[in-house]
């Protein structure tokens, strides 16, 4: 069994599993400071509702597509090769702007998530609910993002469900050393590397986005005379342009190294020149966005060592 494609999805796991881990050992801490652990089952039960419904979405995200897949009827391929595509472009937006987002806010994490345990202790009765909440949506929040880069990459199976359970479990463990064990490590380190393995990985999926597109623009094709003009050629890309290169010989990307590049780096044997711009062009927009963000980040603090928690 080819465990590449698990890659992609155990370095997204495991990054907003990490994200969402410290958003619960924060509010246990915060629970526990304020003699208020009574409450923690509400956190243990926030985190069940947060990973039931992100599981509950991603059945129903992955039925849809194979619904598509197993129907005969005339417009399913091309709709499902759209469905996939969208789902691909959610993902790209979604993992980067929390790329984005979560470079510039982990430095006030701690703060913001104290001081809306400040505001659901002061509920009273009704505070467990606030607690059950706040965890809930931070699970969920991450959970969405893996599951709708999970049904973006459908058409590799069940390995990189793997991958995402693999991710989970990786980030349940660094939890518990984080919080349980009181282990030092060195989390901004943590997330500037595993930051930048996700922009090259999210900048895969603008390759694998336009392939849907392109495979749905070629399936209709087939079913319409004005579309089988458009794409004189149904064996090759249909508005993708010319091809850049044909690897397959030298570097084919379904055999090592090409496979692990494939899984990192979104590299392909076959590449077409809107392929080659839309890559380019989304690692040095998005990449820019986000060294910018971690250059920011220090500015803010230069006279402060690297924080270890």
């Amino acid at each position: 069994m080819d465990f590449s494609a698990a890659i992609p999805t155990f370095v997204v796991t495991l990054r907003e599993g990490v994200e969402a881990a410290l958003v619960v050992g924060i509010v246990l801490a915060s629970l526990d400071k304020a003699d208020q652990s009574r409450l923690n089952s509400w956190v243990y039960g926030g985190i069940g509702a947060g990973l039931g419904a992100s599981v509950l979405v991603g059945v129903v995200l992955i039925g849809i597509i194979s619904g598509l897949d197993a129907s005969d009827q005339t417009y399913a391929r091309v709709i499902k090769q759209l469905v996939e595509g969208g789902f691909s472009v959610v993902a790209i937006a979604l993992l980067s702007w929390m790329l984005i987002w979560m470079t510039r806010q982990a430095r006030q994490l701690k703060s913001d998530v104290e001081g809306s345990i400040s505001v659901a202790l002061q509920k009273g009765k009704n505070a467990g609910w606030g607690i059950f909440g706040l965890i809930m949506i931070a699970v969920l929040r991450e959970g969405f993002e893996t599951v709708i880069f999970i049904a973006a990459k459908f058409q590799q199976g069940l390995v990189p469900v793997l991958g995402a359970i693999a991710g989970l479990i990786g980030a349940v463990i660094i939890g518990f050393l984080l919080f349980r064990l009181g282990v030092r490590i060195n989390l901004k380190l943590f997330f500037q590397g595993m930051g930048l393995l996700l922009l090259l990985i999210v900048s895969g999926l603008v390759i694998t986005a336009l392939r849907h597109f392109d495979a749905a623009a070629l399936a209709l094709a087939q079913t319409s005379e004005t579309w089988a003009a458009i794409c004189s050629n149904t064996n090759q890309a249909c508005f993708l342009g010319p091809q850049v290169w044909d690897a397959s010989r030298v570097l084919p990307d379904r055999q090592f190294p090409g496979i692990l590049l494939k899984a990192f780096f979104g590299y392909t044997q076959h590449l077409y020149l809107a392929e080659a711009v839309g890559y380019v062009a989304f690692l040095l927009g998005v990449g820019r966005l986000y060294f910018q963000s971690l250059s920011e980040t220090a500015a803010k603090s230069p006279q402060q060592p690297q924080r270890q928690l």
